[in-house]
């Protein structure tokens, strides 16, 4: 077998052109996503701490739900570059709902637990469906 010379492309066209056509909603959903989850990350770091009655916990919990939400975004990016996973029906909308849902009622639960206390009982909900989401793509 020979091997390919420079100018031989690794991938031929049809498959390059499939990889990289994949969705572009889960591409900038993922994108933003990525973005909300640094910038909520740097406002955990920095202004939230000085908020009263702020406690570490409060903090870690605000964090989390910020790298959470980081992580989403970089999956949903990965899926929308997969040939057959960026047309899942089921996965990506489930993994960007999901990790909205949880990301987003941590943050307001952490920045106004009084008012959004009614979000508590969603968080889980959002996690269950954002991980659905991901053992969907193993099927």
């Amino acid at each position: 077998m020979s091997s390919p010379s420079p100018l031989t492309p690794l991938l031929s066209p049809q498959v390059t052109s499939a990889a990289l056509s994949g969705s572009p909603l889960l591409w900038r959903t993922g994108a933003l996503f990525i973005a909300t989850g640094m910038m909520t990350g740097a406002f955990g770091t920095h202004g939230l701490r000085s908020k009263p009655g702020v406690t570490q916990d409060t903090v870690s919990a605000f964090m989390s739900a910020s790298q959470y939400a980081v992580l989403n975004g970089l999956g949903l990016c990965l899926i929308s570059l997969h040939p057959r996973f960026a047309a899942h029906r089921f996965a990506g909308p489930a993994i960007a709902a999901g990790g909205f849902i949880f990301s987003s009622s941590i943050m307001a639960l952490v920045l106004n637990k009084e008012r959004f206390k009614s979000f508590g009982p969603v968080t889980p909900l959002g996690g269950i469906l954002m991980i659905a989401g991901y053992i969907s793509l193993a099927f």
